[in-house]
């Protein structure tokens, strides 16, 4: 077997298949090391999974609301083992092609846990390989606190290897994997409570996605419990029960979900033989063409700490091996403006600025704001808001942020985000023709803008704040 490659990628998920890919198109001899299933987090416990899980979700929702439009329909008990086989089948398939492609494109496959002997060589399980590349991109792990009884809790990967559906669960977190989990099981029958630090959902968006956000959730029967921090979870003749740091107790429990974040997967890969710098987070520190300090180490993706989304790494990895391996010297992600969407219930899509980050950054921001229920709601009682909201800035009014949550609304974003990544003003949006009827005309139909935000100062201290949202 050969042991020396011109690039090898630590990690066989988004980024790292990415990198290798283009390199091995390029004619380069490359190898990818995976100590766990190929797809990495995206494919097995993350986006591919998470979206089945929606579809489902979106289906219940649906039925229970076709007896408005006249069609005749009755919800049962979720059928729980038939969805998660029927999922699995659908990740087999895909590993299936990864496996088959990963062998015609010339991949060398190597199974293992890798760890760095110095710069250019990697042991796995006992074999060094070298590489003139090595590219890190492995990705990252759920966190679990360090509190009594955390054990008690399941992560989001132990979500996706339940067997039974919970009865009565409880997420902590509520950021975008807390979110999707909760719309997920109160769509299909769970009782669903949510405790978070924060004093809202989703508390790196945009005040007006938070906002809707916490009010369809409430709507559906799901339970916030904000500001909440957990101190411990224990074992009672109820369940589970968590416990706060101010004394208040929530039992009754059969699931706990952990949802607080993720951390990279980097302690066990020894980076310090090759003299690669780490944060004490475990994160690796790239520029902007992904360089460590170490020349001919690199790193994509989750451990980045740049953007955690699957496009991100894969295309982060595709423009490396083009500017290694194709001549491509600037070749390299542009970080700015990069589209995201929330799976919730209903979904959020957000690009660019939010209106609290354009008013620090930017000297005059026009708002432009929207909310109606859309005509898929027209008939129905179990109607969802769409909110829609412009981020302009300047006198030119140059759409820096868009701010979507509602029915479609994470089809829709990727045209638009087009449109900000080009530049586009406000005049640019209203000379656009609209498509009617449909949400997404209120995009380039809204012509009032919102007020100026007020100033207000404490009385006590003299601080001044603008009331945005």
């Amino acid at each position: 077997m050969n042991t020396h490659f011109d690039l090898i990628a630590i990690g066989g998920g988004s980024g790292g298949l990415a990198v290798a890919e283009k390199a091995a198109q390029l004619g380069r001899k490359v190898a990818v090391i995976e100590s766990a299933k190929i797809g990495g987090t995206c494919v097995n416990n993350g986006c591919v999974p998470k979206k089945v899980m929606w579809y489902a979700a979106n289906l219940a929702h649906a039925v229970d609301a076709a007896n408005d439009f006249g069609i005749p329909t009755q919800r049962g008990p979720t059928n729980w083992m038939k969805l998660v086989t029927g999922r699995q089948e659908y990740i087999d398939m895909i590993k299936r092609y990864w496996d088959g492609y990963v062998v015609e494109t010339g991949m060398t496959r190597i199974d293992g846990t890798a760890r760095f002997v110095d710069a250019r060589t990697i042991d796995v399980d006992g074999q060094q390989y070298t590489a003139d590349h090595i590219v890190i991109a492995t990705g990252g792990r759920p966190i679990v606190p360090p509190v009594p009884g955390a054990e008690l809790g399941i992560t989001s990967d132990g979500f996706f290897e339940l067997t039974e559906q919970p009865r009565k669960v409880a997420i902590i977190g509520a950021g975008y994997i807390g979110v999707e989990l909760a719309g997920v099981l109160r769509a299909l029958g769970s009782e669903v409570t949510v405790v978070a630090l924060e004093a809202r959902v989703l508390e790196t968006f945009d005040d007006m996605i938070s906002e809707v956000l916490m009010d369809e959730m409430r709507k559906q029967g799901i339970d916030l419990h904000l500001c909440f921090q957990v101190a411990g979870l224990a074992r009672t003749d109820r369940g589970i029960a968590l416990d706060a740091s101010d004394g208040e107790r929530l039992d009754g429990f059969d699931r706990v979900i952990w949802a607080v974040g993720r951390a990279p997967n980097t302690r066990d890969l020894e980076l310090d033989q090759a003299g690669v710098e780490t944060r004490a987070n475990g994160l690796v520190p790239t520029d902007e063409f992904q360089n460590t300090n170490v020349p001919g180490v690199y790193a994509i993706g989750d451990i980045t700490g740049r953007t955690p989304l699957t496009p991100v790494a894969i295309a982060a990895g595709r423009r490396l091996a083009a500017r290694l391996f194709d001549g491509q010297s600037e070749s390299r992600v542009d970080y700015q403006n990069i589209p995201s969407v929330v799976f919730s219930h209903p979904p959020v899509g957000t690009v660019g600025l939010t209106e609290r980050q354009a008013r620090e950054q930017h000297d005059r921001v026009t708002v432009y704001k929207t909310d109606f229920t859309p005509m898929r709601h027209a008939l129905s009682a179990h109607g969802v808001t769409t909110a829609m909201k412009l981020v302009c800035v300047g006198e030119q009014q140059h759409v820096a942020g868009i701010h979507l949550i509602g029915d479609n609304v994470d089809e829709m974003l990727q045209g638009f985000a087009v449109a900000v990544k080009m530049g586009a003003t406000k005049a640019d949006f209203d000379s656009t023709v609209a498509i009617h009827p449909i949400s997404a005309e209120e995009l380039v139909t809204m012509k009032t803008p919102e007020p100026e935000p007020h100033t207000h100062h404490c009385v006590d201290c003299g601080t001044e704040w603008k009331e945005v949202g």
